[in-house]
């Protein structure tokens, strides 16, 4: 493979985001699903990923900045020479060059010298060169083709249509649209993945990953999975009792109020809530706060020289 830089058509001071910029260009130019009958495109298609998939790496592209490594990955020679040859990647490099290691390595007539131990270190053992186990030889264990890049998206959801898990739609970087299913006991910042819907590469497509942010609400807060509402009624409702109409993420309903009701009194409405892991669907709870008018002079008429004579305070012995 060629300078992978070249390939990629960028300079060697390229920053991380100008290789990646310039990998999906080329990617999504060359890909073989818009290059039928082209075989120049598919192997242009596989070179491109290669390069990136090196100078992506961080480790990987400094060691063949300083020369350690060839374009391919594989450690570069002492003397100028890769690996990739069916023997470990030095036979015919040189003439003389034995199976059983470096030793009488013939250097055109001159004194045998051992090299086995320059490559010892450097490969991980004589066993490493040459040899149906050796770098590049045919018992070498290849790499998979590495799958395109991951693409990453925010999704922003109402409460209440979060609370009823309603489909969401969203536009994909190919400009594609999909309607994305809420999961079952789904919570703020929860990560969705879907499969295949990401960058193209050699060993198929990355994934995108949705992350959900849930919109707050101007009148519900959420308890778990419950949905917590304060509502607001008036004192000839809590002392009376009557029929309210109040807001659920589903719309409004009717709620009675039960005559002598006290602000601070919670009431629960069965199924109104987020919907569980389990499949079950939570509550709303329902608090209630008595508001009474600041100044009312017909109220104020009304309980002139009436007390309430209970000793509610009592309990706290003060």
């Amino acid at each position: 493979m060629a300078d992978p830089y070249t390939i990629l058509g960028v300079a060697r001071t390229a920053s991380e985001k100008d290789i990646k910029s310039a990998y999906r260009t080329l990617a999504k130019e060359l890909h073989p699903d818009r290059n039928a009958g082209k075989p120049n495109a598919a192997e242009r298609f596989a070179e491109v990923t290669r390069a990136y998939d090196l100078l992506s790496d961080k480790d990987k592209r400094a060691r063949f900045d300083r020369g350690e490594i060839d374009s391919e990955g594989n450690p570069a020679g002492p003397f100028g020479f890769g690996g990739g040859g069916p023997g470990g990647g030095f036979a015919g490099a040189q003439r003389g060059y034995r199976h059983d290691g470096f030793e009488g390595f013939d250097q055109g007539g001159g004194e045998g010298i051992d090299l086995g131990d320059i490559f010892e270190g450097l490969f991980g053992g004589r066993g490493g060169m040459g040899g149906p186990s050796g770098a590049g030889g045919p018992g070498a264990r290849r790499r998979p083709a590495p799958r395109g890049a991951n693409v990453t998206y925010t999704l922003k959801v109402p409460f209440d249509e979060a609370a009823r898990r309603e489909p969401q739609r969203v536009t994909l970087a190919d400009g594609k649209t999909i309607d994305l299913k809420l999961p079952a006991g789904l919570v703020d910042g929860q990560q969705v993945r879907l499969g295949g819907k990401g960058e193209p590469g050699p060993g198929g497509f990355g994934d995108a990953i949705v992350t959900i942010e849930i919109q707050p609400s101007p009148h519900f807060t959420r308890d778990g999975d419950n949905i917590r509402l304060e509502v607001p009624v008036t004192l000839d409702e809590a002392i009376g009792g009557a029929k309210v109409r109040i807001p659920t993420v589903e719309g409004p309903v009717m709620m009675t109020v039960a005559p002598g009701s006290t602000s601070g009194k919670t009431l629960r409405l069965k199924g109104r809530g987020f919907m569980r892991k389990n499949g079950e669907r939570a509550d709303q709870l329902v608090t209630l706060l008595i508001d009474i008018p600041a100044e009312d002079a017909d109220l104020k008429a009304r309980l002139e020289g009436w007390r309430d004579l209970r000793d509610l305070r009592g309990k706290f012995a003060v």
